[in-house]
This record gives C-alpha cells, structure tokens and sequence, in this order.
C-alpha cells in the first residue's frame, strides 16, 4: 500500500497519481493531515519489544508495516473539532502533531518522494537553495533577507531602484488562482519611507530580473516538464505572474539541456526527488533561477499542457518501491 499524505482541499493532482498508481498495481491510501485529528484513530502497541502501529479511518484500517511507498504532497495543520473547547486547543493541537510525526517516523522503512525532512529543510531556507542554486553553476538574483533599513536602501541604489520585496513564506495561490496571497512586489521610492516596518517582519529583498518570460518547471526524479507564461503585458502580473488581473496561458516549454543538467544537480545536493521550480529567462536569453518549492503546484502544466506529471511521479516512486 502507498501512502499519499495530502489535504481535504486538495484535487486533480492527487487523484492523477493514485489513478496512475492503481493502474500500475498499486494501491494507495489517502491521509488528508489537516484531518488527522477528527477522521482518523491511531494506535501505537508495544509489547514484549515488538511494535505495532495501525491507521483507521472508519472501516478501513492500516497497518505502517504494510506500507511500501509515501508521496508526500502537502501537510496542512491540524483541523480541530467544533465542539472543543478553546482552553483544550493547545493540547490537542500538541498531542496530535505528536502522534502524526509518530506515525510519519514508523514509516522509514519505505521510500518518499520527498523525503519529508529534506522537504521542510528545503521550504525553511530559501537563501539555502540560492547558495546551492550557485554552487550547481545557476545564476541568482542580488538578494538580502533582512529587517534592517540600511542594508534595502543600499541594495536598492546598487540595483538602480530595482529591487521587488517578498515574505521568505509568503501566501500562495493554489493552481486555480485562488485564496490568500501575498505577491512579489516591486519597492517604489515611496516605499523607502516606511522601512523601519521591517522591524516587525523581516523580508526579502532582491534585484529586479528583467523578463523575457517566466518559467515553472515541475522535476521529477530526473525528468523536466516546462510552461512558459508571459505576464509582461499585465500591470498587475508583470513583477509576479500568480498576481495577473486575467488569466494567463501557459505554454509548452524546452529548457535547454545544460539548464536542466544544472537543474538536476541541484535537487540531488537538496535530496529532492520532486519539486515547482521558478526561473526567469532574461530578454538576454540568460536564465535567472528564483526557488523550488518541494511542494508547490505542478497541475496546471499537466492540466493545459498535457504533460504527465502525474504518471511520472507514481512511476518514479514505484520505481523506487522497486529497486531502493
């Protein structure tokens, strides 16, 4: 049995890979986390050494023991019953989290895509991933993560007055466009003013990449599939294309091969074998790499570009069930 840890929101992509997985032989069990507390019951046995760990959800039940494989797509925090009282919130949300990371430690027997560790290792760090991105012979944006005034307003003059601001965790949208976000915003004159706010929340803060287009890449354990969208003439897109007034089309892409090999040895030193990775492509037809989000959307590639992430994804990780 795979295990697919995801949401209960979440769609399309989740039920692609189990599709593909059950047309391969193998069936799976879907987690939605963010439900672990009321939908599901755990139970952990130790006795005279041997342990036993076993999931149920309703009539169904799992044994970790029995699980061979996990694709790990999102984790959600922990939805809590309706009727708790908010005094006990604290420890619910306490024991809960425990015991799920219990359960997700009886389950390294099994190969992951991703590993979760070096997934959240990834998503923490993202001045990590620039540093690595260089190392691998990627060129990265002039960047600075800081709360102090001085060093944007240095970093704002070496650029020319050209420099966008982020959350190092902002809010996203989901593919469909949907739902709180937060997007890369360019820092105007008029910005410089109210820095001492960054005393509250540190930010951010890198050149501005000219854009022929930009790019999200899904990778999978070797494979690149590439959609290219040009938000250059949307105002409200131009600095972040998930910001557009309309929706943009995506368009099939190849990356040119000592992109993706340069790509590629950048998610084996982050021991990512899935991730959403954000270039620019310079109007110079230099590319820019901006992030990999081990767990950042991939659907709409799949959906408007018929790429079969999917499948690729469910076949990367049998084959992982299969030879280690």
């Amino acid at each position: 049995m795979i295990l697919c840890i995801t949401h209960s929101q979440d769609f399309y992509t989740i039920d692609l890979v189990q599709q593909h997985l059950e047309k391969l032989g193998y069936p799976s069990w879907r987690l939605n986390s963010d439900e672990f507390g009321t939908g599901y019951t755990l139970q952990y046995t130790l006795d005279k050494g041997a342990a036993q760990l076993r999931l149920r959800q309703g009539r169904r039940s799992l044994a970790a023991a029995d699980i061979t494989g996990v694709w790990y797509r999102k984790l959600w925090g922990l939805r809590a019953p309706a009727q708790l009282d908010p005094a006990y919130l604290p420890a619910f949300s306490k024991e809960y989290n425990t015991s799920l990371h219990i359960f997700f430690d009886a389950l390294q027997h099994a190969p992951w895509i991703n590993n979760m560790a070096a997934d959240h290792a990834v998503c923490n760090n993202k001045l990590w991933q620039l540093r690595e991105a260089q190392h691998c012979g990627l060129r990265v944006p002039r960047t600075v993560l800081t709360n102090q005034p001085e060093a944007v307003r240095d970093l704002y003059e070496a650029c020319g007055g050209n420099i966008i601001m982020k959350l190092h965790g902002a809010l996203s949208r989901s593919m469909e466009g949907k739902g709180a976000f937060l997007p890369t915003t360019r820092l105007q004159a008029a910005d410089l003013a109210q820095l001492d706010t960054l005393a509250y929340c540190p930010m951010i803060f890198q050149e501005l990449v000219p854009k022929a287009y930009e790019l999200r890449i899904a990778y999978a354990a070797g494979v690149v599939y590439t959609g290219k969208i040009n938000a250059g003439g949307d105002a409200a897109g131009s600095t972040d294309w998930r910001a557009a007034a309309a929706t943009l089309p995506w368009a099939p892409y190849t990356l040119p091969a000592t992109v993706a090999e340069k790509i590629d040895a950048l998610m084996q030193r982050l021991n990512l074998s899935f991730g959403a990775i954000d270039m620019i492509r310079r109007p110079d037809g230099e590319y820019v790499f901006l992030e990999v989000n081990p767990q950042g959307e991939w659907g709409m590639l799949q959906k408007h570009l018929g790429y079969p992430i999917a499948e690729t994804i469910a076949e990367k990780l049998v084959n992982k069930i299969q030879h280690g």
